[in-house]
This record gives C-alpha cells, sequence and structure tokens, in this order.
C-alpha cells in the first residue's frame, strides 16, 4: 500500500514540475499581465521612444516625495531618479510578457518579485499607504482584507514558484534551451 502511494505521490511531483509552472504564469496572465502594461502605458512620454522620455505621471508614481518636493518639474531630478523610472517603466512591460511566454522565466520572476517588492514599498511609504491605514496588511487574522502586502504575498509566491521551477510545459525556455517542446515522458 505505501509502495503504491510513493509511487502516486512521485507521479503527481513529476505532474507538478511541468504543471504547477505553466498553471503560474497562466494565472499571471490572468490576473496580472495588463494590469502592468496598462500601467506601463501610464509611464510612457510622447513618440515611439516614449520610454526614454517618460511622462511626468511616471516620476510622480514611481518617486512621489521627490516630484512633490520639486514642484513636478522633471528636470529638478538626478539621472538616478530618470534611469530608475526609465528602469522601471521597461521593466512594466518586459518582465510580465517574458513570464507569460517563458522566457528566461526563472530570472524574469526573480525580477518581478523585485519589482513587486520595489512597488509595495513605493505604495505603502511614497503614496502614504502607511499614514492612510495604519497598517502593512493583518496576516494571520480572520479577515481576507487585500491590504497591499496580504494581496502581494499571492503575487510573490506565483513567482516564487516559477523561480523555483522554471517556465514548465509551453515554455519557450524548454524549447529554446532544452531542445523540446514537450517530453512525452513528462505527461506521465
Amino acid at each position: 500500500m505505501f509502495t503504491s502511494l510513493n509511487r502516486m505521490g512521485d507521479s503527481l511531483s513529476r505532474l507538478g514540475d511541468g504543471l504547477l509552472p505553466l498553471t503560474s504564469r497562466f494565472v499571471f496572465a490572468a490576473v496580472l499581465l495588463m494590469y502592468y502594461l496598462n500601467s506601463g502605458m501610464t509611464k510612457l512620454g510622447d513618440g515611439v521612444l516614449g520610454f526614454l522620455n517618460p511622462s511626468v505621471g511616471a516620476y510622480a508614481q514611481i518617486f512621489p516625495k521627490a516630484m512633490e518636493a520639486a514642484g513636478y518639474d522633471t528636470s529638478a531630478l538626478t539621472l538616478f531618479h530618470k534611469l530608475v523610472v526609465i528602469g522601471g517603466t521597461v521593466g512594466e512591460f518586459v518582465l510580465p510578457v517574458l513570464i507569460v511566454v517563458g522566457l528566461l522565466t526563472r530570472l524574469s520572476a526573480l525580477g518581478m518579485i523585485a519589482f513587486v517588492v520595489l512597488q509595495s514599498l513605493t505604495d505603502l511609504y511614497g503614496h502614504g499607504g502607511i499614514e492612510h491605514d495604519g497598517t502593512l496588511g493583518a496576516w494571520f487574522d480572520r479577515l481576507p482584507d487585500a491590504l497591499i502586502l496580504d494581496q502581494r504575498a499571492f503575487w510573490v509566491l506565483g513567482l516564487l514558484i516559477l523561480v523555483l521551477k522554471g517556465g514548465g510545459w509551453l515554455s519557450l525556455d524548454r524549447l529554446f534551451f532544452s531542445g523540446r517542446a514537450v517530453d512525452p515522458a513528462d505527461v506521465r
């Protein structure tokens, strides 16, 4: 009986190695892809290369207190501010797309985790999330508050699966880096 349970557990583990990352990428696409792409669109400046000259709103979103102190004059900010805003804007487009298609999945998911952490800190400290509601989120309580840290813990969990497991089945990583799109032995 234990041998059968062990075999079944081994089969489920093999199934999970491909299915769990694929499902994680699907859920990311369904829940967060448009959120990040739309957010990135709000940061673009004019023209085809608008990401190289981000909008005033981009600076206000990423550096709210610095923008307020500068009177919302982007020329009063440093090169550091400009590089961070350009990097953040590009990251908001590139990282989610790489995750959804499963290309450089582990690295992209790790970058997205860093992005979510910085985004959360900006929301809490830069945009006054802590002053506004006085809490970071209430873990281990009876209410699923959907406060920033409660909600984003789930985002990071899905991304952490990708860091640890890779892109899974039907990923470009699998196609480009292992020489096979789907190995029938993985489906057992």
